[in-house]
């Protein structure tokens, strides 16, 4: 992979814009197509099911739009200069948050297949549901998640257009804005996504609860979300967009954050098992239980394996995060590994067997057609690398 090192600013060439091939967008127009379809005949076939899988796919698409938002403030509020030169990718994942915003309103039709808390007449029967009214209730819920999507989507716009107009003023002050934003910002989304978690997979089963769910919900949005940027630097660099600025050092980086968060992933879960396996109460077993045994014994299985397992291996040595053929596909897999987990908690809802066909895959591929709309919409209307950024030289010249 060709390295070179500049010595100033000026010699770093002005990357092409990233041009989507028509072939391209007529493909992703098609799986947002067959998602609409999908959804519908679902609807018609088992509504159920159809709003289990809605869920299942609304929250792993939303939490890779927020991954990049999240990770631009990481990287503002500690003056990272190493990730400058792709920082645009994670920038444009905002892009899918309005689309998250929209989906949302849609979900809300469907919170009476969904969530139990959301029928009064079951809630005054059951005294534990009725103790959590004042926080489990349709306003509520409907209120505090349209406030932590439009703080989510602003905050991320934020960071996008400060950047875009550091690429004509060049002026360093909206760097220092940006790392200002930051700050409170990552404050409220540790507290929104919980949150957010809590409302949407945790309240599946209101009788349940765990308080390390937030954190673990965190690590696989962070873990799937640096997969994402992986495949799109990749892309984007082959495509010719960043082929200068991106070298297999920012790889190697990318490829360290991703195998840490895979570890860090496995130690959250281990750490929320192990503690309801110990305590051994049934208002907490009885989530895991349902989850592990029986004929989801091995989807519990193919989620520790697939997720941790061949992961950590297929990272643990240098030459695999340096290798761009070989870490796109170790991220593509733990993309794969993210649904899986999604679909474990999601899924034993609708029966002791798991079920799997054309409803998941076409509805998959249609908010996958969206997600990638979305992004390269802004990426194809935006300079690939912000070249006035005052930290892109040493971003460059990134070396290990």
């Amino acid at each position: 992979m060709e390295h070179r090192h500049y010595k100033n600013v000026s010699e770093i060439p002005k990357p092409p814009a990233y041009v989507m091939r028509p072939s391209m967008h007529f493909l992703w127009l098609t799986f947002v197509v067959i998602g609409v379809v999908t959804f519908i005949f679902g609807l018609k076939i088992d509504a159920n099911r159809a709003w289990h899988n809605y869920l299942l796919n609304y929250f792993y698409w939303m939490a890779l739009g927020l991954s990049g938002v999240f990770f631009v403030a990481l990287q503002h509020i500690t003056s990272a200069r190493w990730s400058v030169p792709f920082r645009r990718v994670p920038e444009a994942f905002v892009a899918y948050l309005p689309i998250a915003f929209i989906l949302f309103l849609v979900l809300l039709t469907g919170v009476h297949s969904l969530y139990e808390w959301s029928h009064p007449q079951e809630v005054l029967k059951d005294v534990l549901l009725k103790g959590k009214m004042p926080y489990l209730n349709l306003p509520f819920f409907t209120g505090r998640n349209i406030v932590f999507l439009s703080v989510w989507m602003g905050t991320g716009f934020w960071f996008l257009k400060n950047s875009l107009r550091q690429d004509v003023s060049g002026s360093v002050g909206l760097t220092i804005l940006n790392k200002t934003i930051s700050a409170p910002f990552l404050v409220f989304f540790g507290i929104s996504f919980t949150l957010a978690s809590f409302d949407l997979l945790m309240s599946l089963e209101a009788h349940w609860f765990s308080t390390i769910f937030g954190v673990y919900c965190f690590a696989g949005l962070f873990q799937s979300g640096l997969a994402m940027m992986i495949v799109l630097v990749i892309a984007l660099r082959r495509q010719g967009a960043l082929q200068h600025v991106v070298n297999e050092n920012h790889l190697h980086d990318l490829g360290k954050l991703m195998f840490a968060f895979t570890v860090f992933w496995a130690y959250i879960a281990f750490s929320q098992y192990m503690l309801i396996w110990y305590a051994n109460l049934p208002e907490e077993t009885g989530y895991l239980i349902r989850r592990t045994e029986g004929h989801w014994t091995p989807v519990a299985l193919a989620l520790l394996i697939c997720k941790f397992v061949i992961p950590f291996f297929m990272l643990i040595c240098r030459p695999a995060k340096r290798n761009e053929n070989f870490l796109l596909f170790v991220a593509l897999w733990i993309l794969g590994a993210q649904w899986i987990d999604c679909y474990w908690m999601i899924y034993p809802l609708l029966g002791d067997k798991p079920v799997f066909g054309w409803q998941e895959i076409g509805l998959f591929l249609g908010f996958m057609g969206l997600f990638a709309l979305s992004v390269t919409w802004i990426l194809q209307r935006v300079q690939a690398v912000p070249m006035k950024d005052p930290r892109l030289l040493e971003g460059v010249n990134h070396h290990q």
